[in-house]
């Protein structure tokens, strides 16, 4: 059997988000050589994403294995603690100031975490623009990687950090993401304080949350300038097509969108009308609850590839604490493959713990909240 150990072995990383790249710096920082592999051209091709908030038990943990957690406070938006949570006609139910100095789960924007991991990492580490298609190879290694091009690489462990969709999976496990019933709609905001104000006063410096029961709104501030809002609804997955709409349809799906929350506040519609630009559809799906798999010693999964869940506030947490666990295991033990079991017993022990917790958490999204509830936590963030 090829049992490696972990500095002389052939590490690949598929996915060059804040799970594939914290355990990419963690490794180089244990004098573990590794390779990072992306499909995007390069690290500023496309927007990354929203607004995200690091845990203190979690992603600011894996940030501090990573050396990092003194440069994310540097960067980070500790007034977007703030959360409020509203009725549809914009009155405030609950409502979070973060005290002076909270550390809880400060934000920062997700292309700023990637930014500042990408930077930590030595030279020539991520090779962008190798899309994979396929993991292939005997289960001990070592494994041929393919991707779309035609090129090839060999790995001794192949690390699927590539999110709900996962290329990797498939070499481990037969599951496929799930439509969760629940649909987002997400719409763009820029120059907040003098385009608009009033959607400022609203939200406030962090994010807002309201709903009725079958549809909801959640707007995050982010840095720059801007807001994200997300338009959340019980949707059948193909709902465009079936209203004979398209996503470059704008006039069509506000005027759709309007319809549907007649009845909520011309305050609150502001988050449906006055975004810059299109809307972006954004299904919400995850794995099926427990997702485990056969140990393999030449292929494991981290976050989204491992336990996609609904965005209830752990994505990105779960994902940034696997791959310093993953890290960390292959830096104290004597063969990848002790490494990977280790790995394994605990990463998915948690994972489904938390997946039964958030199994039907879409949901929640939508529910009309008592008086006196705290606010969820914010979808799409982390």
């Amino acid at each position: 059997m090829n049992a490696p150990t972990p500095a002389n072995a052939r590490i690949g990383i598929i996915g060059a988000g804040p799970g594939g790249l914290t355990c990419a710096r963690i490794l180089s920082r244990h004098g573990i050589a590794v390779t990072v592999y992306d499909r995007d051209p390069d690290g500023h091709s496309r927007d990354q994403g929203g607004s995200l908030d690091l845990h203190e038990e979690d992603g600011q943990l894996a940030l501090r294995e990573a050396g990092l957690l003194e440069e994310f406070f540097a960067l980070a938006r500790f007034e977007g603690q703030e959360m409020r949570h509203l009725d549809p006609a914009g009155r405030v139910l609950a409502h979070h100031l973060p005290d002076e100095g909270e550390t809880a789960k400060p934000e920062i924007d997700r292309g700023r975490l990637r930014d500042m991991l990408l930077g930590s990492l030595p030279a020539g580490t991520v090779r962008w623009g190798h899309a994979l298609r396929s993991v292939s190879g005997p289960a001990d290694g070592p494994r041929t990687l393919t991707f779309a091009d035609g090129t090839t690489a060999q790995a001794d462990l192949v690390i699927g950090a590539d999110g709900a969709f996962s290329r990797v999976r498939a070499a481990v496990s037969p599951a496929t993401p799930r439509y969760t019933g629940v649909g987002f709609l997400e719409a763009w905001f820029d120059d907040m304080e003098n385009a608009h104000p009033e959607l400022c006063e609203l939200v406030g410096q962090g994010s807002a949350h309201a709903a009725d029961g079958e549809r909801g709104l959640f707007a995050q501030r982010n840095g720059g300038g801007h807001m994200r809002v997300y338009i959340m609804r019980r949707v059948p997955v193909d709902w465009m097509a079936a209203n004979r709409l398209h996503p470059g349809d704008t006039r069509g799906i506000r005027a759709h969108l309007l319809r549907e929350y007649a009845d909520w506040s011309p305050r609150m519609l502001r988050m449906i009308t006055d975004n810059d630009g299109a809307y972006v559809d954004r299904p919400l799906y995850a794995l099926p609850v427990p997702h485990t798999w056969e140990h393999s010693p030449s292929v494991t999964l981290l976050g989204d590839a491992a336990h996609l869940m609904p965005p209830l506030g752990v994505g990105v947490n779960l994902a940034m604490l696997d791959a310093s666990e993953l890290a960390l295991a292959l830096a104290h033990s004597s063969t990848v493959a002790d490494a990977v079991r280790d790995y394994e017993k605990t990463m998915l022990a948690r994972s489904t713990e938390t997946a039964r917790m958030l199994e039907h958490g879409a949901e929640s999204l939508l529910a009309v909240p008592e008086a006196d509830e705290a606010a969820p936590f914010g979808p799409a963030r982390s």
